[in-house]
């Protein structure tokens, strides 16, 4: 299955784990809840779903790569114990508790979070003294003589044998006492994910072009060569940097991320094509409407790939407003909650109340952040609505305000205007977008591919359905014919097929 298949079933696994009965026990026993074992490639966001799923079940998530682990530090160091059986006093070799087992428990004092899962990377690629605990332990949910408390479920992920030579196969017994998961890559996927974390717009246009290089693996005489999701991650985070930083990013340094020198080479060439389509096209003065029609013209006569880079370089500008204006609306919706509990108390006593509910924003902020809860999107939303409370703030401590709510609610007002003015500012920005394109291209491949990566982003899909922009809905349905036509030629031929 995909991974983002794979990120439900740890969802409903947990769901499924944690679900109590009438009496307040678990409906599966502790020792029935078999622990989950993720098979799949390198790179593939294996642990990027656990911290996904944790944050969206709400519970703790404490993460080891077991390969770091010795049967010492797992398991716990033997000491000596004296105890007393039939009235004769014995020596007991016993354990001090597991550090794995200690995080356990520490994670829920810090945190206040009693249930959660345990994750453990590279589980099979123990060492060889370390391997018949791991067994006892996915068996048993114990390390040396502590067990994993209830409510936590245990999460196992490793890399099939064909990609870690360190692989060590479990026996059908405990296997017999898992929920194996085989990952495998899948770029639709991915790019779900990819749109969310504001992946780096060449990158983005290049696997769209090559969805073939988003995951390859290869053994040859030469070593094994590999590009994997989490190399482009992590490359796009580069990118940004260096171009915040005015520094060029040539092959030698994509071939620090991206292990297959082929695909190394063929985005580095890509890369310089897309900084030179940037500088030849400007597509924020395309979004403002300014162009002419010799660079139609020339978007016209392009080659294929780059009307496709073109194209995406006008989708990253309009999902980068789209982005910010949905970040807006929820900070002002926050906002406006907040200053609504607080409307008594604001009138009453000011300033003063209203950094009381600033202080309660934050430790809700710091709270979560401590958890593990908190996810960046969220962390920056938050904290602007803090600071944008900030100024209003000092805006009644610095004036004589006589009504302090009123004073409140016309800042706001403000901003809410400020919003409607982004909202306008977006969608003309979108209408640009459409008559560039229409200009170009016609009704062609391209605003197909445009409107489709639309459909994609949650954040343009969430200003299109309160903004009005006839030639989205128009594109858009012609799109759903097309897609309703290509079905039902399928069915066809596979009514042919069945008939022959």
């Amino acid at each position: 299955m995909n991974i983002k298949r794979a990120k439900e079933e740890i969802k409903n696994t947990a769901a499924a784990y944690l679900l109590k009965d009438e009496d307040g026990e678990y409906a599966i026993p502790s020792m029935r809840q078999r622990p989950v074992l993720l098979i799949g490639p390198p790179g593939v966001g294996k642990t990027q779903i656990m911290e996904q799923a944790a944050r969206e079940c709400g519970i703790g998530l404490v993460a080891y790569t077991i390969t770091h682990h010795t049967r010492q530090s797992a398991v716990g160091l033997p000491r000596i114990e004296t105890r007393e059986f039939d009235g004769q006093k014995y020596a007991v070799t016993e354990y001090t508790m597991s550090e794995i087992v200690a995080a356990v428990y520490r994670k829920m004092e810090e945190t206040g979070l009693k249930e959660g899962i345990l994750f453990l990377d590279e589980i099979n690629c123990v060492s060889e003294t370390l391997a018949p605990a791991m067994l006892q332990f996915l068996q048993y949910k114990t390390f040396g003589s502590h067990k994993i408390p209830d409510g936590w479920l245990i999460v196992a992920a490793g890399n099939p044998p064909e990609y870690n030579k360190s692989v060590r196969e479990f026996d059908i017994v405990t296997l017999d006492r898992m929920k194996r998961i085989y990952v495998e890559p899948d770029y639709s996927v991915w790019k779900e994910y990819a749109l969310g974390k504001e992946l780096h717009g060449a990158i983005l246009s290049y696997l769209d072009l090559k969805p073939e290089n988003f995951c390859r693996i290869e053994t040859t005489v030469d070593g094994k060569r590999f590009a994997t999701p989490r190399g482009w991650e992590d490359l796009s985070d580069l990118l940004k940097v260096y171009e915040r930083l005015g520094k060029e990013a040539d092959r030698e340094v994509v071939a620090q991320y991206i292990q297959f020198p082929a695909i190394a080479k063929d985005f580095a060439n890509y890369l310089k094509l897309y900084q030179k389509y940037q500088k030849d096209y400007q597509a924020d003065e395309i979004l403002k409407g300014n162009w002419s029609e010799a660079l139609c013209d020339q978007a016209g006569r392009a080659a294929f790939d780059e009307r496709l880079s073109l194209v995406g370089l006008l989708l990253t500008r309009v999902r980068g407003l789209m982005r910010g204006l949905e970040d807006l609306e929820e900070q002002l919706e926050l906002m406006m909650r907040r200053l609504r509990e607080c409307q008594e108390a604001i009138q009453e006593k000011g300033a003063g109340a209203l950094r009381q509910e600033m202080s309660q924003m934050e430790q809700e902020l710091e709270q979560k952040r401590v958890q593990g809860l908190l996810e960046r999107r969220e962390k920056r939303i938050r904290q602007g609505a803090i600071a944008v409370l900030e100024e209003i703030a000092e805006g009644l401590e610095k004036e004589d305000v006589q009504e302090p709510w009123e004073f409140v609610r016309e800042k706001f007002s403000g901003l809410s205007d400020r919003y409607e003015e982004m909202r306008e500012e977006c969608g003309q920005k979108l209408e640009h977008a459409f008559d560039f394109l229409e200009a170009a291209f016609g009704t062609g491949q391209e605003l197909v591919v445009f409107v489709t990566e639309l459909n994609a982003s949650p954040s343009c899909l969430h200003f299109l359905k309160e903004y009005h922009c006839p030639r989205y809905f128009q594109y858009n349905k012609s799109l759903l014919f097309e897609d309703q036509e290509q079905q039902m030629r399928e069915q066809i031929d596979q009514l042919k097929g069945n008939l022959r």
